[in-house]
């Protein structure tokens, strides 16, 4: 793939906008020529409209050429997850169950923010129905695949964004983690992906899946996502469980680096099976935190695997979510699904009590640990991307995502930022990625972690090789 504008990152765009070197119009064509060329192959977006793309770009080089931008992200191309609500635009969760004939005359809070902050839209991305599981395949939009080798998945549920973002379609993408699907389809397509702290950003309408939903931002840098997160911490008053904005903006910190930060690094968690490679990949980068002057001690925090409560809560919402069915939509529904929602809905108020409790108790460990260190690193993944099309790797013993995705969903229960760093490529040139966790509300930590990796150790010199 050639290199063009659209491969610069959010920042490095507004940079040529203010000195005139490019325009938003040639950058949102660069754009769609280029999910024109490679989309076929990756499957990321299920919308595209380039007249009103570009007409939106058009409006912003106006701006530009008036000297007066407005907002933190005018002219720079953004992708949304099909989750999301978008005025204009079709929101169908990649169901057949969705009804595409209806008004589409709502905003979500992240997608409000974007337009207040004038990015040009690009399009929506593909997202497994109702966003259920890790990787990203669903009745209506087909399998969405790994740009570095499209015969593996992208992860999910945020698949299309990932791919979005590491095909160069768009610098940011926004997508949604119930239990990994930032952070999974980040690794498994070598870009960086942050879940902040629960309530950072708004969300509307809630979520089935409740407190587990965050949304977070997929980007080819660490300080895009940083931008981002300032643009989408705007208040929103339809989210009642939202926090409040942050006094500072979270990227205000971002070059202050980690010398003297309390560091854990947890290979394992104390429960979770690693690939070799990968374990060799994520110890390598570790010890990049040490030579930046952070104090890195081995130590797994005393948790042990909360994957049958977060199942509890998990399924119950996927029941929710589909609880208002006829029967003859519920019979287009992936079958996987389906069997999910039926074990949610067999499960009591009390079953979901005690899983509450699990997760109570888990936030509370953790709590205790963050009082000890700033930071915990751990894989993201332990395992690489696998074959695409399937919820589980072949000769899998489970049935399930969530058996193969352990360092992830943890930290939805407990509602912390955790973020995926590109840390390397396997033997097979199949991106890895590593976890940083951070307390609660330290989200500008974790993201001034990840940016001094990223000075140490830039992953941007290499894209996907798609023609």
């Amino acid at each position: 793939m050639t290199d063009g504008p659209a491969e610069l990152s959010a920042t490095e765009l507004l940079a040529a906008y203010r000195a005139g070197s490019l325009s938003p119009v040639e950058v949102a064509r660069d754009a769609l020529d280029r999910i024109a060329t490679v989309d076929d192959a990756v499957n990321a977006y299920c919308l595209v409209d380039p007249d009103r793309t570009l007409a939106d770009a058009a409006e912003s080089e106006q701006r530009w050429r008036a000297g007066e931008p407005r907002g933190l992200l005018d002219g720079v191309p953004v992708s949304i997850k099909d989750i999301l609500l978008s005025r204009g635009w079709p929101t169908l969760r990649g169901s057949h169950t969705v009804d595409p004939n209806q008004a589409w005359d709502v905003d979500a809070p992240a997608v409000a923010r974007l337009r207040e902050h004038n990015a040009v839209l690009v399009g929506k991305t593909t997202t497994p129905e109702l966003g259920w599981k890790g990787v990203t395949d669903s009745p209506l939009t087909g399998v969405t695949r790994n740009p570095w080798d499209t015969t593996k998945t992208a992860g999910g549920s945020s698949g299309g964004a990932s791919a979005a973002v590491a095909t160069g379609t768009s610098p940011i993408s926004i997508g949604t983690d119930g239990g990994g699907s930032v952070r999974i389809p980040a690794s498994f397509s070598g870009v960086f992906g942050i879940k902040p702290t629960y309530g950072l950003v708004p969300l509307y309408p809630a979520s089935p899946y409740g407190t587990l939903a965050h949304i977070g931002p997929l980007s080819w840098t660490v300080t895009d996502s940083a931008l981002a997160l300032d643009v989408l911490s705007g208040p929103d008053s339809r989210d009642w469980t939202a926090g409040p904005r942050p006094e500072h903006p979270v990227s205000e910190t971002l070059e202050a680096g980690v010398a003297g930060m309390r560091i854990a690094f947890s290979p394992r968690l104390g429960f979770v099976r690693v690939d070799p490679e990968v374990a060799a990949l994520v110890d390598t980068a570790v010890r990049t935190f040490s030579d930046l002057g952070a104090r890195v001690e081995l130590v797994d925090p005393v948790i042990t695997d909360p994957v049958e409560a977060f199942h509890v809560l998990w399924f119950a919402g996927a029941a929710a979510s589909i609880a208002s069915l006829s029967p003859e939509r519920r019979a287009r529904l992936d079958p996987a699904l389906l069997e999910v929602c039926e074990q949610g809905a067999s499960r009591s108020a009390l079953d979901y009590v005690a899983a509450t409790a699990v997760r109570a108790e888990l936030g509370r460990t953790m709590g205790a640990f963050h009082e000890q260190f700033d930071l915990l690193l751990t894989p993201t993944m332990p395992i690489p991307a696998f074959d695409a099309g399937v919820e589980v790797p072949t000769g899998s013993r489970e049935a399930r995502w969530t058996s193969w995705t352990p360092f992830t969903y943890p930290f939805n229960m407990t509602q912390q930022p955790a973020a995926s760093l590109p840390c390397g490529f396997t033997e097979t040139g199949l991106p890895v990625g590593l976890q940083v966790v951070g307390p609660k509300h330290a989200d500008a930590r974790v993201l001034t972690a990840c940016r001094a990796f990223e000075r140490a150790r830039p992953w941007q010199g290499k894209r996907p090789a798609l023609a």
